[in-house]
Parts: structure tokens; sequence; C-alpha cells
């Protein structure tokens, strides 16, 4: 949530100098003062440990990825479990925040 808060922080801090209207605050604007911004979100999360959660890691970026947790921790994560990994990835329905109803009468 560090990130949100940050990003949050800075368009105030715009808006307060007058180099920004509340109305120009949109998604796009917000991704362009997160952290990573002008980098692509993920599509995919792994995480290892066995740990099924996010641990406050890329919400904002995170919204629409797919998660991917496993029991196996990280040294012990090989090429055999990053297939496993994207396979469970590929057959997958990227709803992208929508639900199968929303998805499939598009």
């Amino acid at each position: 949530h560090w990130d949100i808060v940050q990003a949050t922080k800075n368009i105030a801090i715009q808006v307060e100098q007058g180099k920004l209207q509340v109305q120009d605050i949109d998604e796009k604007l917000f991704n362009n003062h997160v952290c990573l911004a002008g980098l692509p979100t993920p599509d995919l999360f792994i995480r290892t440990g066995g740990e099924k959660r996010v641990s406050n890691f890329l919400l904002w970026q995170l919204a629409y990825a797919e998660m991917y947790f496993t029991d196996i921790s990280w040294p012990d994560f090989d090429k055999t479990e990053f297939l496993t990994a994207l396979q469970s990835f590929a057959i997958r329905q990227r709803r992208f925040g929508r639900t199968s109803e929303q998805v499939e009468k598009c």
C-alpha cells in the first residue's frame, strides 16, 4: 500500500501547486505516479513458500493479474514448477474484473 499512498500524495501536491486539476485525476494519471510507472502490469503473479497472500506487494498493479500459489520455496522453484505455473495460467479465463457471465456476453 506504500506505493498507492505515495502516488496519492504526489498527485495531491500537484493539485495544491495548481499543476493539476481534480477533474484531471483518472486511472491513467494514477498509473503514471506509481513506482513502476511506464512498465506493463503483470499478467501472472507467482507466490512461493505456501503463503496465499500478496503481502501489500504491487497492490495497484496486481488488480487484474492471475495469481499462482505454490508450497514450494523460492530456492526450490525450478523449471518444472515454472512450467506448471504457466500451464495453470494458460487455461484460465482472464476476466479483468468482470464475472464469467459478463465475459461471455462480449
